[in-house]
Parts: structure tokens; sequence; C-alpha cells
């Protein structure tokens, strides 16, 4: 008799993120289980078997095309070539569900071995699967488009958006020495007809690990989300209803989403912070998430991200964005029991370029009316935290109940009739009861929610070109320039996860705050800035100034600045900024004509 499995722990199927050209796919997949304890003679399994994948009509909730059944080659003694394996068909659970009755069937199972082998998906004693792994087998394009091919079903079709992927866990074993192979939906199905005996000798496989091995965290296709335990047997009922179904959605992109679908919109040049939110089970040292972002060709793995069962952990990266604008496509992978966004879309802009035309001597502007200064996005602070798990202590005696043994001579010397001495006796063998046990730190894990922040704070100020002969602190004449300079500071009490404010757009009162702009200049050290306009290519002196236009009327000279991209794991911190001068006459004033002596 062979020992099944010890410390089981069955794998997260996440299949977040597909690498096809045209598809990503949507994981709706969460999983659990436990030990499986030992075997007896004639009931044994010998690990992990396969999958049936499904291909669902989403609005219908139907199967569109014939199941097939994915089988990793058993290792051991199970021969897949034997005429006497029972099976009951290429049936889907959501045909099952349909009222399609079970129909056992012995020999003729017809399967397929990838050419690309399946990744493990239930774990065993050598092990757990690779989630990567998982996530990358299901998602490839290749694999896509061989289950299409063993299928019939049309790939364009698969990945439009209309369809979806039901993947069930398979299991092959043997039950009262006979091999069946069976999903979870059907091992219940047949434990009901066997009257509980499926579950009395295989429990632990197929009413526990088999059908925790996948489950949904959002309702989906009719089936419910599991909320129930991930550790113990479940019933055939929840098994029927809503355990042993993983779903993977697709949607189609044509074209490149527009700006309002980006996830982020980054500035090039630029030091950014990309965060998700991973959630699902607990994640402690015995059990640590680790969340991998995948950018621009490279990868930057964030380890032991913590959080307690029922809660989530931000997870974010710090790198800096390409020198020129893209469209930049983000991969998140989740190793352990997490689960977080899997895809994330950033649009990577640049700012500059858009200075404003070269001001002339005889420009007019009849009709110039004042606008009303604009506000971009403001958040100036911004709070997270993270999960700091520590060992809560519970010792705990655990009794070992061992007999101890004592031999006694026991002496029956005795006087016969003759008066003669007789020896005799005999050993007596008695014992106690001992407790050899030991104490035991049967702990749990606790968790203190370390909080953090930052906050943004600036100033900004407009002055005279030194150059402009008759201004004065606060007023100029039109035609002259003006110069800037921004000045912010970022305060936070987790510095290596905050940036600098590193960029701010100025515009002018004469364009009504629109169509042209000035990108200011930054200088940074450490998590303060200073930000002033770029040398004018306009300017005879190559200034870092702006010309207020010749025909400006006397009265306020607003200028409204946006500073923006000082990054947190919570968000982008920007502010609002503006300042003023008064305009009083015109350059003309300052210059005459007269006859030379």
């Amino acid at each position: 008799m062979k020992r099944i499995l010890s410390l089981i722990l069955s794998t997260t199927l996440c299949l977040g993120l597909c690498v096809t050209a045209h598809a990503s796919g949507d994981p709706n997949i969460d999983t659990g289980g436990g030990n499986l304890g030992n075997g007896s003679t004639g009931n044994v399994w010998h690990g992990d078997s396969g999958v049936r994948i499904s291909i669902i009509n989403a609005e219908r909730a139907t199967v569109v095309a014939a199941p097939v059944d994915y089988i990793k080659p058993p290792e051991y003694v199970l021969d897949w070539n034997k005429s006497n394996i029972v099976h009951f068909g290429k049936v889907s659970k959501v045909q099952y569900n349909a009222g399609k009755e079970l129909t056992p069937t012995v020999g003729s199972y017809n399967y397929s071995i990838p050419s690309q082998e399946l990744p493990k998906i239930i774990a065993t004693s050598s092990g757990t699967g690779s989630i990567t792994a998982i996530k990358n087998y299901f998602c490839d394009e290749q694999i896509l488009r061989g289950i299409c091919i063993d299928t019939g079903f049309n790939y364009d079709t698969l990945i439009s958006g209309n369809y979806k992927l039901l993947i069930e866990p398979l299991a092959a074993f043997l039950y009262k020495g006979t091999p069946f192979v069976m999903t979870a939906t059907e091992a219940a199905l047949y434990d009901q007809r066997v009257s509980g005996d499926l579950r009395n000798n295989m429990g632990s496989l197929t009413h526990k690990n088999l059908p925790l091995a996948l489950f949904l965290e959002t309702p989906d296709l009719g089936y419910p989300a599991w909320g129930g335990s991930r550790t113990t047997h479940a019933s055939n009922t929840d098994i029927i209803s809503s355990l042993g179904i993983g779903i993977v959605r697709f949607t189609e992109h044509v074209a490149p989403p527009d700006p309002g679908e980006f996830d982020y919109e980054y500035r090039v040049d630029t030091d950014v912070i990309t965060s998700v939110e991973v959630s699902g089970g607990q994640s402690d040292p015995d059990n640590p998430v680790s969340v991998e972002f995948i950018i621009q060709g490279t990868t930057y793995t964030v380890s032991n991200v913590y959080y307690p069962e029922g809660d989530s952990q931000l997870a974010w990266v710090r790198w800096h964005t390409p020198s020129e604008p893209c469209i930049c496509t983000i991969r998140v992978n989740t190793q352990g029991g997490g689960w977080a966004q899997s895809v994330i879309t950033a649009n990577i802009v640049d700012l500059d370029g858009n200075d404003p035309p070269n001001p002339v001597a005889d420009d007019r502007n009849d009709r110039f009316r004042a606008s009303s200064v604009p506000t971009n996005a403001e958040v100036t602070s911004a709070f997270w935290g993270i999960w700091t798990p520590w060992w809560k202590e519970n010792w705990v005696w655990v009794p070992v109940w061992e007999k101890c043994w004592h031999s006694d001579w026991v002496d029956t010397s005795h006087l016969d009739d003759e008066g003669n001495l007789i020896r005799s006796g005999y050993w007596d063998d008695w014992y106690h009861w001992v407790d050899n046990g030991y104490w035991e730190d049967q702990g749990w894990w606790e968790f203190d929610y370390n909080s953090y922040s930052a906050s943004l704070t600036a100033s900004m100020m407009i002055t005279p070109d030194g150059l402009s002969p008759s201004a004065t602190a606060v007023s100029l004449k039109s035609g002259y320039g003006v110069q800037e300079e921004v000045t912010a500071r970022v305060s936070t009490d987790q510095s290596y996860a905050v940036t600098a404010a590193q960029n701010a757009v100025t515009y002018f009162p004469e364009f009504g705050y629109k169509d042209y702009w000035r990108l200011l200049y930054c200088t940074v050290s450490g998590k303060r800035s200073t930000l002033t306009f770029k040398a004018n290519p306009y300017s005879t002196y190559h200034r870092t100034t702006h010309f207020t236009p010749i025909w400006y009327p006397d009265g306020e000279y607003r200028v409204y600045t946006w500073l923006l991209d000082c990054w947190t794991p919570a968000g982008m911190l920007s502010m609002n900024l503006t300042d003023s001068l008064t305009v009083s006459g015109n350059l003309w004033e300052e210059w005459h004509i007269a006859p030379s002596h």
C-alpha cells in the first residue's frame, strides 16, 4: 500500500495574463485544500492527472464545443491504455447542472496529452505547482490555438469576448482496485450513486483537494463565489453547485484603448510608481505572496507581500519611464495564494513642444476677454500602509501516553508435606501509563498595520524679467518678459516609496489658459524640487522668460501652473498654483524718436 500524499496544498490557478496578440484573460479562480493522509488497499491516487476544458457561450451559459481532457501522464502504475478504465464521457459541469445524467462507461476513454506538458495543477508531497507556469500555460496563444483545434472551435471567435474557457481539475485514481477518471462534479454525482462509499474511501481527494483545487472568487455563469471552508471536506451538494471550476474570460482589443481606458498616465523620462492591490487568502511568512511587474522587458519582483485573511496589501514598484511617448503594457504575476490585476496599461506622454509662438511688436487682439483660471486634479496628501506579521505564541501540551513496563519476582516458595523447602516463583509483568508528551507552539500569525503618508506643499512666484527697465517687484509693462519659479517639497515617513514632484506645466491668460503652455525645467534634490522656465528661443539674451503680448490690457496678469508627478503607492500628488503681476502700460512707452545733434 502506498502513501497517497501528505501536506497537500492545492495550487492557485490564476489565469490572469494572456499573452496573445488580440486577447487578454480575466481570471475568476481561487483555491484551497489540505492534507490527504494515507490510502488503503485498492484505493490510491498517484498524483496530478489533468483538466477538462470546455468552451462556453458567455450569454447563454451553454457548451458550444465538445469538451477535451488534457492529461499529464501519471508517474506510477496507472496504465492509461487499460481497457477497464471507468469514466463518464466528456461532459462539462454546466451540462450536468442543466440535467445531463451521469453515465458510467468502461474503456474507450479518449484524452489528449499536449505537446507542451501540463503544469502541475493539484500539488503533491513533492511540492506545489508554479502559479506563473500555470498562468503562462493557459494564456499562451499556442495553447489556446491548440485547444481550439482539439475542440474544433475558431480561435478568433474564442477571444472575441463572447465566449469563456471553463476549466475543471481532473483526477485519475484506483477505487476498490478499479481505475477511475473523473472531475469533482462527477465524483460528487457518483458518490450519491454509491451511497457515500466513494467519500468513505477517497474523500480526502474526491471531496476536498479535487473540488477545492478550483473555485470562483466572483459569481459567473450562474455559479456563486465560494465562501465556505477551503481546508475541509465539502458536501456533494456544495461540490455540484459551486466547486471544481475555474473560468477565464476574454476581451478583444481591436484597437489601442482611448485615454480614458488607461490605468495610468505618466510623463516621459520620469520616476513613477506603479501599484496593485493584492488579496486572496492570507499571506504570512509560512505562505508568502510575491508580485512580479514585467515592464519594458525588465522584471521587478516584490517579495513578502503580507496581509491577513479577508484583507489586502498594496504592492508597488518604482521605475523610470522611457524618453519617448508610448503605450506601455505592464504585466503582473502573483506567486503564492494571492491575486492582483494582471495587466496594467500606462499612457506615457510628452508635454514638451507646445510652447507659445514668437511674439511680435505689432500683434493685436482687440477681442481679448480674460478667462477664468482653470483647475486640474489636485491631491496634496496620500495614505497607505504595510501589514507586518508577528507570531502569537500558544504553547500547548501534546500528550503522548506510553506504557511503562515493570517486572517483579513473586516468590511462591513453600514447604511440602515433609517439610522440605520447595523453591518456586514467577515474574510478574505489569505496567502503568506515563505521559511522555511535549510542549508544542500551536500559535498563529497576527498582523500589525503600519500607516504611512506623504504630503505635497509648493509655492509659485512670477517676477518681471530683470532686463525690463521700468518694472517693479509687482508690475511691468506689456511686451516685456516674466520669469517663474516653483518650489515644491514632499514630506513622508517612507522615503523610498515616494518621488519628488518632477514636472510642472504653466498656462497663460493671453491664450485663455489653453492651446499653448510651457513645460518647466526641474532640478531635484531629495524630496525638494525647483522648477523654472526653460531658456526662451526667442529671447535675444537666451533668458528663461515668457514674453507678455504687447497688446495685453492693463490690469492683472495671472499665470496658472499645474505641479504634478509626485508619485506614491496610493497615486499621484499634484497641486494647482497661481501668481500674478500687474500690467501697466506697454514697452512702446519706453521708446521715443528724437532728432540727433
